[in-house]
């Protein structure tokens, strides 16, 4: 015990430490608020910078603006009505006509508070459940792992998006170019077409700044004659009988967040909207009905994405398997500087696991200091033109691609990608499932080759050992029950 609280006060007592949480969480806050520029694309950029950076300081950085971001989406979803991030969008429902109402202080600070509680108790039950989860994850055979890999790609295909169709092709879109390059079981060229620069495959890194940076500043070309919107602000700090009041709510909101967020391939945006349900279901009598600035409507989505962090945690530390798209590229990072997220790494390396608990405590801490504080500031940034900001976007994508591996290759890579990503979402086609299908890719192939392997090369002794246990059969039951529920039969007989 008293080693694990070493670990977990590592950040609270380096200054360096405690300086690049800190930069990391003002950075967030601000990356996050403004539309456009995600946290997974900041994430996703930061990390072609940190290849030569020791570990801890290269994650500090990031687990702040992971914290920082996430939070920081809700701003311009109060001030303006556009969410800085897919997870505010459900905060927009009711913080902008709060705003509109000359509340904008209150709802600002309200939410800051909410986020930092559910950022508490996603963090708490990451601390006590992954240890759980991990010994759980150890009797995982390799076909359950691909079984998972299939799940966290058609959760993302079937909650993210209008068509489980575009969403199951653009995950296997992304599961192809994971296997793009030589067959690390049998060096065996695939997809290469002679190409020598290809055998390496295509660098995952370059696909992720492609579709998440460049692709948002192309589709932000089309709004450069929107005007500026000005907003004044007051009181900011909610009362206490406030607190007290939206406690239980924002309790209830947290831990469905955590839930959701420890699902492979879901996120914080899955969690806001299914809270904001929540809240209406739950509250009888709001002071102002859901929709026209009821308190209720932003304290629940607050809590439950910011909850959902810690919850995407857990697999992510204890399984390899992504909680949403920003853990997917932290389990690249962490694949970078030598680490193996998954089951061994609580045995193996205890001290990451109570090292990025602590930062993650830290890191939250910072939201509830910048989050009540340079909000003039923050409003000024909003305001840049785009003529400035889509620019910067761009240098900064191109950089960072360069970074990976100094080579123009993936510069070219990033640009293809970027422009891909502008057209599928264009025609309605998430971009998250392509990233998480290069992730997983890896995952499924090689656990299938193992299962496979270890039945002789028997299929049909794949099924039999596959029935037999009991863990396959749920998770097989999952995927089937998945499939069921997004169908058009299943539609209709609920909606009757």
């Amino acid at each position: 015990m008293l080693e694990a609280m070493h670990y977990f006060a590592i950040t609270w007592v380096s200054p360096q430490l405690l300086l690049l949480t800190a930069l990391g969480t003002f950075l967030g806050i601000y990356i996050g608020a403004i539309p456009g520029l995600s946290v997974t694309m900041a994430v996703s950029i930061l990390i072609s910078f940190t290849f030569s950076w020791d570990v801890n300081n290269a994650l500090c950085l990031m687990v702040g603006i992971y914290m920082g971001g996430v939070y920081g989406g809700a701003r311009t979803a109060i001030l303006l009505n556009i969410p800085g991030a897919p997870s505010a969008i459900a905060t927009a429902l009711d913080g902008y006509p709060l705003a509109k109402k000359g509340e904008a202080g209150q709802a600002i600070g309200l939410s800051t508070i909410m986020s930092v509680i559910g950022g508490f108790i996603g963090i708490f039950v990451l601390a006590i459940a992954a240890p759980f989860v991990s010994e759980f994850a150890l009797t995982f055979q390799p076909r359950d792992y691909m079984m998972l890999g299939i799940l966290g790609i058609m959760l993302v295909g079937s909650l993210s998006g209008n068509s489980l169709a575009k969403g199951i092709f653009a995950g296997a879109f992304g599961m192809l170019l994971g296997t793009v390059g030589l067959d690390p079981l049998t060096a065996e060229e695939r997809f290469t077409f002679g190409v020598v620069d290809l055998w390496n495959g295509i660098n995952p890194i370059a696909v992720m700044i492609g579709l998440f940076g460049v692709s948002e500043a192309l589709m932000q070309l089309h709004h450069l004659d929107r005007p500026v919107i000005k907003q004044k602000l007051a009181k900011i700090l909610p009362s206490w009988a406030d607190v007290k009041k939206y406690l239980p709510l924002s309790a209830q909101s947290s831990l469905l967040g955590v839930i959701i967020g420890a699902l492979p391939g879901t996120g914080g945006d899955i969690a806001a909207l299914m809270a904001y349900d929540h809240a209406k279901r739950v509250t009888k009598n709001p002071k102002v009905p859901f929709g026209q600035g009821a308190k209720e409507g932003l304290v629940a989505p607050e809590s439950a994405n910011n909850a959902a962090v810690g919850g995407a945690y857990i697999p992510m530390l204890t399984l390899g398997i992504p909680g949403d798209a920003v853990t997917a590229v932290f389990i690249g990072a962490l694949f970078i500087h030598g680490l193996n997220p998954g089951p061994l790494l609580l045995t193996e390396k205890p001290e990451m696991f109570w090292f990025t608990v602590g930062n993650l405590t830290l890191a939250n801490v910072f939201v509830l200091i910048f989050g009540l504080t340079g909000i003039k500031l923050f409003s000024r940034i909003v305001e840049c033109p785009k003529g400035i900001l889509i620019p910067l976007i761009f240098l900064l994508s191109i950089v960072g691609a360069y970074s990976i591996n100094t080579s123009i290759v993936d510069v070219w890579w990033m640009l293809g990608f970027g422009i891909l990503g502008y057209f599928m979402k264009i025609y309605g086609y998430q971009v998250g499932p392509v990233i998480l299908g290069v992730i997983l890719s890896r995952l499924m192939d090689e656990n299938w080759r193992r299962a496979i392997l270890s039945e002789r090369g028997d299929l049909g002794g794949f099924f039999q050992e596959l029935l037999k246990s009991p863990l396959s059969i749920v998770l097989l039951s999952i995927i089937v029950l998945v499939l069921v529920t997004q169908t058009p039969i299943w539609k209709k007989w609920r909606a009757r």
